[in-house]
């Protein structure tokens, strides 16, 4: 059980950091993310509805988003620290919203780097997420590992919330759409068609539905 307070300032996220004397930045992501989401509430930032609208979460009404939400994943003792986690309100039932924030930061290692040394954890984490996203086998060496978890977590909280949908959103405060290409290569590898700007569905998954996107952050 988690036992949670609300925030009342973008300051109020910094807390929830892995590292914050070295994330908490103007410019960089947490800030940003931190900034733009308490602006906008209770209602969603305005980029963040605009990618919505091509998907069955269209019209999503938010219930709560939870900043640093952490996941906890098999193979070891480290979870996946997710930058929001939204649970909202749809027509026909609940979606779980993971956001990963981005300025210029890639998504973490790729596959080769993740599995530099390698570990009977890292194999069990491995293979729990090949499982859980319905990948045949393992990912190509230069897929993001992070990429990875935080569309599994989407799907693991969308089971323990009963949500009809999971959906990925990156939230990207890049004028050049940094890292972009990566992104579409894991949506690819997913069997989806990336969309700069918008939200497409991955097919094979039902229950629940799974939904990944790319927002523009700041209105860009």
């Amino acid at each position: 059980m988690l036992i949670l307070m609300p925030t009342k300032k973008a300051e109020d996220w910094r807390s929830g950091l892995a590292d914050p004397r070295k994330q908490w930045k103007a410019g960089r992501s947490a800030k940003l993310m931190a900034d733009t989401w308490e602006r906008h509430r209770p209602a969603l930032p305005p980029e963040i509805s605009r990618v919505l609208s091509g998907s069955p979460v269209s019209g999503l009404t938010p219930l709560l988003a939870m900043p640093e939400y952490q996941v906890p994943l098999p193979g070891g003792t480290t979870s996946s620290q997710n930058d929001v986690f939204l649970l909202g309100a749809v027509d026909d039932g609940s979606a779980v919203i993971m956001v990963e924030g981005k300025v210029d930061e890639p998504f973490g290692d790729t596959m080769t780097e993740w599995l530099k040394e390698g570990s009977k954890g890292k194999r069990e984490r491995l293979n729990y997420f090949t499982d859980r996203l319905g990948l045949a086998g393992d990912p190509p060496d230069d897929i993001r590992y992070q990429l990875l978890h935080r569309t599994a977590s989407a799907i693991i909280e969308a089971k323990r919330f009963h949500a009809r949908y999971a959906v990925m959103l990156v939230h990207s405060f890049s004028p050049a759409h940094a890292w972009f290409d990566d992104y579409a290569a894991f949506v690819k590898l997913l069997g989806g068609t990336p969309e700069n700007g918008g939200v497409g569905m991955i097919p094979g998954h039902a229950e629940p539905e799974l939904w990944i996107g790319w927002a523009h952050g700041l209105d860009r």
